[in-house]
């Protein structure tokens, strides 16, 4: 079940959690799952307790792509540079890559929020 969009003024992270995203990595009412996304661009990564976060991240993404505002090539190199930031992580975890992963899975996020708000109307409606 997809989530409506929350009122507020708290910008992309309210929106984040609140506007058209997946709730489960399975996707839901015509969303590609989490692994059909990633073998779009290669194999899947294993982002662990992240793997929503990520997954929601992508979708914004995909959607651009789908609507013609993003290109393959970009938006399979947008999920190269999470993996790589992520295996980054993963092999040196501890509070300073911890948090430097968390405010670049933010960054991407805003990014992806952006990429989808340009070509998808629920998005924009005030």
């Amino acid at each position: 079940m997809r989530k409506l969009l929350c009122a507020g003024a708290a910008g992309a992270l309210m929106l984040a959690g609140c506007v058209g995203t997946p709730t489960s990595l399975d996707g839901s009412r015509g969303a590609p799952s989490f692994g059909a996304l990633q073998e779009m661009c290669g194999s899947p990564v294993d982002y662990g307790p992240d793997a929503l976060a990520v997954y929601s991240t992508f979708f914004d993404a995909y959607v651009a792509l789908k609507r013609n505002g993003l290109s393959k090539e970009r938006f399979c190199g947008f999920q190269a540079a999470i993996a790589q930031r992520h295996t980054a992580y993963a092999t040196n975890p501890g509070p300073q890559t911890q948090s430097a992963w968390a405010n670049f899975l933010l960054d991407q996020r805003a990014q992806a929020l952006s990429w989808r708000a340009a070509v998808d109307p629920t998005l924009r409606a005030g």
